[in-house]
C-alpha cells in the first residue's frame, strides 16, 4: 500500500501530526502494528540526539526520534533520506550486488547516501554522503563565489544542482521562471534557452560527480529525486566527467533508480533488516 500527503511547511508539530496520521492509517488498514522506519533530510546528531542539517529547517534541533516514539508507542528507526534511497537501490534495485554505491538525490536539495558491501556508511559525524554542502569543483569565473546556502557557506553544490538551483540559473540567463522539470522537458522539445541551461547543468553535475569518483571510486552512482527522470543525464554526464577523473578510464556506472521516488521509503523499511539503523 502507498499513501502520500503534502509535507506541512515550517511547522514541526504539524509534521509530527502528519506522520502519526499516516502510520495510524497504515496500521488500521493492515490490521497490525508494523515496525516503523523513517527517512528524513539531515541526520541525528550523535552529540545531542537532536536532528541536524535538515533543509526542512523546522526539524533542526528537535528530538525527532523521541517525539515519534512517544506519539506512536513503538521504537522507530530513522536515517537520512538519501541513505534510505541508496540502501534500497543497493539492496535490490538498480545497484544490487555492487560493492560501493553512491545514491544521489537531485531534488529540492542535493544529498547522497553511501553503501559499502550492502551496509550504509554513516561516519563518526553522521554526515557521510553530504556532497551537496561542498563547493562546486573546478568552478568557472561566473560560478564564483556562488550563492549563499542555508548551511551558512557559499557556492555549495546544492545551490547549483538542486531543482531550485537549475530554475534559478535558467531565470538568471533568460528572465524566464520555469520549474526544473519543465526546463528538462522543453530542452527535449527543442527549446534553445532550455537546452543551454541543461547543458550547463550537465557540465556542473559531471564535475561534481567526478569529485566523488576521485574520493570514493564507487562501482555505481544511482540518481534519485525529480531530476533523475531526465534520461539524457545518464548518457551525457559520463561523457563529460572523464576530463576530471584521475584515471585513464572511468568504469563507474551512472544509472536511474529501479524504484523511483518509492526508494526512500523502501530503504526506510530496510532499516529493520540486516542493516544499521
Amino acid at each position: 500500500m502507498r499513501k502520500r500527503i503534502p509535507t506541512p511547511q515550517g511547522n514541526y508539530a504539524a509534521t509530527l501530526d502528519a506522520i502519526q496520521q499516516l502510520v495510524q492509517e497504515t496500521w488500521d488498514e493492515l490490521g497490525i502494528m508494523t515496525s516503523i522506519g523513517f527517512g528524513t533530510p539531515g541526520a541525528m546528531s550523535k552529540a545531542t540526539g537532536l536532528l541536524k542539517n535538515s533543509n526542512s529547517t523546522c526539524l533542526n534541533g528537535k528530538p525527532l526520534v523521541q517525539d515519534l516514539e512517544q506519539r506512536l508507542g513503538k521504537p522507530v528507526r530513522i536515517s537520512n533520506d538519501a541513505d534510505c534511497f541508496a540502501l534500497s537501490e543497493a539492496t535490490d534495485g538498480a545497484a544490487a550486488g555492487a560493492g560501493i554505491v553512491f545514491g544521489v538525490i537531485l531534488g529540492t536539495g542535493v544529498g547522497a547516501g553511501v553503501i559499502v558491501q550492502g551496509r550504509p556508511l554513516s561516519g563518526p559525524n553522521a554526515i557521510a554522503g553530504e556532497w551537496g554542502h561542498n563547493p562546486l569543483p573546478w568552478p568557472n569565473d561566473d560560478e564564483r563565489p556562488g550563492l549563499h546556502c542555508y548551511c551558512g557557506q557559499t557556492g555549495c553544490i546544492e545551490t547549483f544542482l538542486s531543482g531550485p538551483g537549475l530554475s534559478r540559473s535558467h531565470f538568471n540567463a533568460t528572465g524566464n521562471q520555469l520549474p526544473a522539470v519543465d526546463i528538462a522537458k522543453n530542452a527535449d522539445l527543442g527549446d534553445e534557452d532550455c537546452e543551454r541551461s541543461l547543458l550547463i547543468y550537465e557540465h556542473r553535475l559531471a564535475r561534481a560527480l567526478a569529485h566523488v569518483i576521485n574520493i570514493l571510486d564507487p562501482d555505481v552512482i544511482v540518481l534519485g529525486g525529480g531530476l533523475s527522470n531526465c534520461l539524457r543525464l545518464y548518457d551525457k554526464v559520463p561523457k563529460l566527467w572523464g576530463k576530471y577523473v584521475f584515471s585513464d578510464r572511468v568504469d563507474t556506472l551512472l544509472v536511474p533508480p529501479k524504484y523511483g521516488d518509492s526508494s526512500g521509503v523502501r530503504g526506510a523499511a530496510w532499516l529493520w533488516g540486516n542493516h544499521e539503523g
